[in-house]
């Protein structure tokens, strides 16, 4: 885990980019405790490590089936799964769970460094007690993203390609038919790979969603009031609320869903899981 020093920090931007119904401005002050948070999002091999501690069943397992894009299915997956409404890219297949990602005949035995993905929220609850951590709020994730610097878009800079090379795991090409894979993946990379940020911390943007401790969307300055451990405190309930998720994944487009970037704010239900969908922990 890498230690952020505490202090007064800024969140939020004002920038175009950003989605109104998302809140992501305006931008607002908020004071931190020092925390430490993962240097990766948690990983396959992390994870099969505190399910076999634990015994440990995921609410994928539980429901038998779970969200897989379209890209990464079979013409027959996609004729006997059926498809999320007013989603047409997702589809509710049988068997997929964080064991095998994209369905049943799917697997991660390639895939132990990459990030355990099919977790709900409720899950990832699970793990935090099991190892004596917590989730971080969005302003912990934002703040530990930024890796110690005032950039809002991405913790290189304010431009996506840097010297014309990726930094980050998100779609290129046609979405969502065609992956031109010029940042070198089409799935999931390595929690480990790129540069880190300032901070020494991994693809806090892109490659999966990181799910935090907070309700979806609540304005910036709540974190002004609230702070970090009341906010965990409060939200500990296993439920199907909206809560916060940060950092983009690979399956975002720039002519789809811009929120591969530092300030991008999104939501899910608590029992979500998805092939997108990861977590990292904080601790005091």
């Amino acid at each position: 885990m890498i230690q952020i020093p505490k202090g007064e920090y800024i969140i939020g931007t004002e920038h175009p980019d950003g989605f109104l119904t998302d809140r992501e401005g305006p931008k607002s002050k908020v004071s931190l405790s020092d925390f430490w948070i993962d240097e990766t999002t948690i990983t396959n091999r992390e994870f099969r490590v505190f399910v076999e501690a634990t015994g440990y069943i995921t609410e994928a397992e539980r429901f038998g089936w779970s969200f897989v894009f379209s890209y990464f299915l079979d013409s027959e997956t996609k004729r006997r799964s059926p498809k999320v409404p007013n989603m047409a890219w997702w589809y509710a297949v049988s068997g997929a769970d964080w064991r095998h990602p994209e369905g049943a005949n799917s697997d991660i035995s390639q895939r132990m460094d990459h990030p355990v993905v099919q977790v709900s929220r409720n899950d990832a609850l699970a793990y935090c007690r099991w190892a004596k951590k917590k989730l971080p709020t969005e302003a912990q994730w934002e703040v530990a993203a930024k890796g110690g610097t005032d950039f809002e878009r991405y913790p290189w800079g304010e431009d996506f390609l840097l010297n014309g090379q990726h930094h980050c795991n998100i779609w290129q090409g046609n979405f969502p038919q065609e992956n031109t894979e010029e940042d070198g993946f089409s799935n999931t990379a390595p929690a480990k790979y790129y540069e880190p940020n300032g901070y020494g911390l991994y693809q806090m943007i892109g490659n999966v969603w990181e799910w935090c401790s907070n309700p979806a969307r609540i304005p910036l300055n709540t974190f002004q009031t609230i702070s970090s451990n009341e906010m965990w405190e409060n939200y500990q309930n296993e439920d199907d609320q909206m809560y916060a998720i940060r950092g983009g994944s690979f399956l975002c487009h720039q002519s789809y869903c811009k929120r591969y970037r530092i300030a991008a704010r999104n939501g899910n239900s608590g029992m979500s899981t998805a092939n997108n969908l990861g977590f990292r922990c904080v601790k005091d």
